[in-house]
């Protein structure tokens, strides 16, 4: 059964435009079960022939054919499939994989057919027994001798059950024991059916082939039949190829970084440090919002709304709002009054859960054993009050009050003002009547707490201010009303559809005025500081791609002959660059997975340093800032490993097997 025939190949290599033949009309016919010798001096284009036959070499003119069917060497395609299923390579510098183990470097031309793992590892086994290596299946190839080399490179031709095995000086390196043996071992191949094909300068090791074909000046003057060939077996094995599977190239990828690791590791330190420093300024980030939240919220509900009646019928910020109140409720607070109108309306839109009414004195007097305190603003208590606002006591309930912490001192004592709790003290302000005359309004209430620091707060119960006012035959109607929303994210909402209340004029008739807005500014800006000192950091984080980079161009060049030993075996282009870019995705992993680590302890570290000061866990990394980590570090990683490992797929298999 015909294996291969050459027909009329002829290739020249070009110098400028100077032509200089090497193949000047080859016309060959191999058949299965021969040993073929390629015999010829050195530039006689033995190695030219073997790489054109070897579906390496594309550029040249002629055909070749196998089993009958031509191979088309512009299909690159076509060519990866060829080298994949029918070619096996033994070479004579060995061209070992040196990251990998001697079983590995069998195993990787294994990982290109259809068997399971256990039976890859199985028929790896079994071959490196076969050529006498099976104790030695843990080494790397610089702990081999010449001869041990050359018998992996036999046994990793043999793997994936080529029909013609191609032999580049097999033994040109080799002392005469083991080229007596390589010569057995490839003698036993052709008697299993198979085509060996060996290219040698060496009449004593061509002699011991089945046909030697004598190649001279690129013709051959020689074809001699030394014997028959052998017949081939009844029932040959068959191993299906197919094409490397992604995780065969990830192994592959992390075994050469593992090889490598020290080295690495700088490159991993470097970029683990950059993603640390963006970590810890995103954590800052969030920690001071947090603590800035945390202090708003102390001062007020964030969910609750305080609303006042528009006296311009125009739209007005929050500030005019507020500014516009404290002139008006000096001049005319009787103008200030909501009416049980709008207070309903409040309570129809959507997502308010609760709409309580409420006083607001712009100023009153306190008065206690003769000492008197006078105030600018007195509420009666709502929601809107932080419950935790009061440091001593409780929150006020009918017939009783409030203090705040200067109002207490300023009455007693600042070495007894806690003192004020329980003690009763008198209340007293001007209102007006329904008819806007003035009236004097007095009342004595029970102390029931202090707030203390910026939540500092004076207020009543809003029954108990209406009683109070009704006893002086004050007007009892509402001059705020706080609105509770059900949602912290529909706040926002609320405030804008309150703002847009109109009347029968169109006129707007309230304003609202939200925590939450101010807590929005103070959080803008300091997610925006969080972000200028992250954006900073990761200026890092571009040096590190650079590195890496770098890392990868030097691991193409160390690494090119593997390459083309990789595309001799028939992996594909893409199979290359994905070799190369999921090694620098591992470094991105690796790199993120020890910026993650970095980052925890010195988080413990500062929170534990200021957990004394500020009561509060400053820096505070969100899940959300590790997948962040995570990708950012991946995505780098990957870009930066590109072009490197696009120059990797583009080599040319000759050129690349060549290299030092």
């Amino acid at each position: 059964m015909q294996s291969a025939e050459l027909k009329n190949i002829y290739k020249s290599y070009y110098l400028d435009k100077e032509e200089f033949p090497v193949l000047k009309g080859i016309n060959l016919q191999f058949e299965r079960g021969e040993f073929v010798s390629i015999l010829g001096e050195s530039g006689g284009g033995k190695s030219t022939l073997m790489n054109i036959i070897g579906g390496l070499d594309r550029d040249f003119n002629g055909e070749v054919l196998v089993n009958g069917k031509i191979l088309d060497h512009k299909k690159e395609k076509q060519l990866d499939s060829y080298r994949r299923a029918t070619v096996g390579y033994i070479y004579q510098s060995y061209n070992l994989i040196s990251h990998l183990t001697v079983l590995d470097n069998v195993l990787v031309a294994l990982d290109m057919t259809t068997l399971s793992k256990e039976e890859r590892r199985k028929r790896a086994l079994e071959l490196l027994d076969k050529v006498g290596l099976k104790d030695q299946v843990k080494k790397h190839p610089n702990h081999l001798s010449g001869g041990q080399k050359q018998r992996v490179a036999i046994a990793r031709a043999l793997a994936s059950d080529p029909q013609i095995i191609i032999a580049d000086e097999p033994t040109g390196a080799l002392d005469s024991k083991n080229t007596q043996e390589v010569l057995e071992l490839l003698d036993n191949i052709a008697r299993d059916g198979k085509l060996v094909i060996a290219v040698t300068h060496s009449q004593e090791v061509a002699d011991n082939g089945t046909r030697i074909v004598h190649l001279a000046d690129g013709k051959i003057d020689g074809d001699e039949e030394l014997r028959p060939s052998y017949p081939i077996p009844p029932d040959p094995t068959n191993i299906t190829p197919r094409t490397l599977p992604a995780m065969a190239s990830y192994r592959t990828a992390f075994k050469h970084l593992t090889y490598n690791f020290w080295r690495n590791s700088l490159i991993m330190l470097g970029t683990a440090i950059s993603i640390f420093a963006v970590l810890l300024f995103s954590g800052l980030g969030n920690g001071i919002n947090g603590y800035i939240q945390n202090q708003i919220n102390s001062l007020a509900n964030p969910q609750a709304i305080t609303v006042f009646k528009n006296t311009t019928g125009k739209k007005m910020t929050q500030e005019q709002l507020q500014s516009s109140l404290g002139q008006t409720m000096a001049a005319d607070p009787q103008s200030m009054t909501i009416s049980h109108h709008n207070i309903k309306r409040l309570s129809r839109i959507d997502n308010v859960s609760s709409v309580q009414p409420g006083i607001l004195v712009s100023a009153y007097q306190l008065s206690y054993n003769g000492n008197k305190q006078s105030g600018t603003s007195l509420n009666t208590w709502s929601k809107a009050n932080a419950t935790d606002s009061v440091k001593q006591g409780h929150q006020p309930k009918n017939g009783e009050i409030v203090l705040a912490k200067q109002q207490a001192i300023q009455l007693l004592s600042a070495k007894n003002y806690k003192q004020m709790v329980g003690k009763t003290i008198t209340l007293s302000f001007n209102w007006v009547d329904k008819n806007n005359n003035p009236v004097p309004v007095t009342g004595k209430f029970k102390v029931a707490g202090i707030t203390e620091g910026a939540s500092t707060t004076t207020a009543i119960t809003y029954q108990s201010m209406q009683q109070l006012l009704r006893d002086a035959n004050a007007s009892t109607a509402a001059n705020v009303v706080t609105v509770n929303v059900k949602n912290l994210d529909k706040v926002q909402t609320v405030a804008n559809k309150i703002d847009d209340l109109r009347d029968g004029n169109n006129k707007r008739v309230l304003g609202a005025v939200t925590v939450g807005s101010i807590l929005k500014t103070v959080n803008t800006y300091v997610s925006l500081a969080s972000t200028v000192l992250a954006s900073i950091a990761g200026i890092s984080l571009l040096v590190s791609a650079l590195m890496i980079i770098v890392t990868m161009y030097m691991s193409v060049s160390e690494r090119t002959k593997e390459i083309g030993i990789l595309r001799a075996l028939g992996e594909r282009k893409k199979d290359i660059r994905r070799l190369f870019t999921s090694e620098s995705v591992f470094i991105g992993l690796f790199s993120a997975l020890l910026a993650l680590i970095i980052v925890a302890v010195v988080t413990v570290i500062i929170n534990h340093a200021l957990y004394g000061l500020i009561k509060y866990n400053i820096v505070q990394i969100t899940f959300g800032n590790v997948i962040f980590a995570v990708v950012i570090a991946v995505v780098i990683s990957f870009i930066a490993a590109l072009l490197p490992a696009r120059r990797a797929a583009n080599l040319n298999p000759i050129d690349a097997l060549a290299a030092d």
